[in-house]
């Protein structure tokens, strides 16, 4: 179990690294930053003088080697347009990233795996079918889309929900939170929902099939013909059993959730870093969206290798490989 985790974990570094040089090169080839930083009035010597600050006249491995020395240290550059450090802005707008990937997480996992459960094992009820027919809705309907409905109903119709903003917030420490508050909640119900609503649908249907394929396993029916009662039949063995790619799909779709954020951060106005990833890329700030590009890879990374310690509780037998 030891060299498996070992081994994932070099190929997480590798992915790092391979992932840096991509933002790296992002970070000095496009653009012009003396433009940039000084405008276009600046003279040549000026230039000069801020392409030798920053080390941009140094060969290319030394500023690669400088980058990812820098970017371990937590310096990412300064924001073009902001003039203020990218690591900075990227502390200001992650927890309400977070946060809302975290709300989304848990509405996905939690509501795709009991629907999944109930519609395999009361696959021929109306209530199972009637789950099945308005998950095509989460699976066919683009997000954005998905999105508008929901404010046209509950903030524009209803008046029930904020159409955009975060709500109020309270500070903990460095972190800024809206889930202690009120407002903060009622702003993210309907961002949560848009974000969580297509990976729900997709773990439902995944959580289904793997389970009506467990139950109709050859165990399981002589389990039955024991006599072993139903519950422990579908929640003690055929669960757990579907559980692996499960957790595999599950794990990739979280890691999307802050990825793919982007799109309803922009309808719903959420000030999280994918915004700040559409305003930068509006804006040609070559840091701020380098740094983005390190940011979800590293969180890829790190969903990845939880994923693959929870193999091991899932699975006896990778204990003893």
């Amino acid at each position: 179990m030891l060299v498996h985790l070992l081994r994932r974990l070099g190929q997480s570094v590798l992915v790092l690294l391979v992932v840096s040089f991509v933002s790296f090169l992002v970070f000095r080839h496009i653009g012009d930053p003396t433009i940039s930083l000084l405008g276009e009035d600046a003279t040549v010597q000026e230039r000069a003088a801020l392409t030798a600050e920053l080390g941009f006249d140094s060969p290319v491995p030394i500023q690669y080697l400088r980058y990812v020395g820098h970017a371990l240290q937590g310096d990412l550059g300064v924001s073009y347009r902001l003039k203020r450090p990218v690591v900075e802005l990227i502390a200001e707008r992650l927890p309400a990233t977070l946060e809302l990937a975290l709300v989304a997480s848990v509405l996905a996992v939690v509501g795709g795996v009991a629907l999944g459960v109930y519609t395999a094992i009361r696959r021929d009820s109306i209530a199972s079918r009637v789950v099945m027919t308005a998950s095509l809705v989460g699976v066919s309907l683009p997000t954005f889309l998905i999105g508008i409905g929901l404010i046209y109903l509950f903030a524009v119709e209803l008046r029930w929900l904020p159409s955009f903003g975060r709500g109020d917030t309270v500070q903990l420490g460095g972190w800024s939170t809206g889930l202690l508050t009120l407002s903060g909640w009622a702003s993210l119900l309907m961002p949560a929902l848009t974000l969580g609503l297509y990976k729900l649908t997709l773990i439902m249907r995944l959580v289904r099939a793997e389970m009506l394929e467990v139950l109709r396993a050859d165990y399981i029916r002589f389990g039955r013909a024991r006599g072993l009662r139903e519950r422990d039949l579908n929640y003690g063995h055929a669960l757990r059993n579907t559980l692996i790619p499960v957790i595999t799909i599950t794990g990739l779709q979280i890691g999307s959730l802050v990825a793919f954020a982007i799109v309803t951060e922009t309808v719903f106005q959420w000030p999280g870093v994918g915004l700040l990833f559409i305003s930068s890329i509006q804006g040609v700030d070559v840091p701020v969206v380098a740094a983005y590009l390190l940011l979800i890879a590293l969180l890829y990374v790190a969903i990845n290798l939880v994923v693959d310690l929870l193999y091991v509780l899932v699975d006896p037998r990778l204990r003893r490989a």
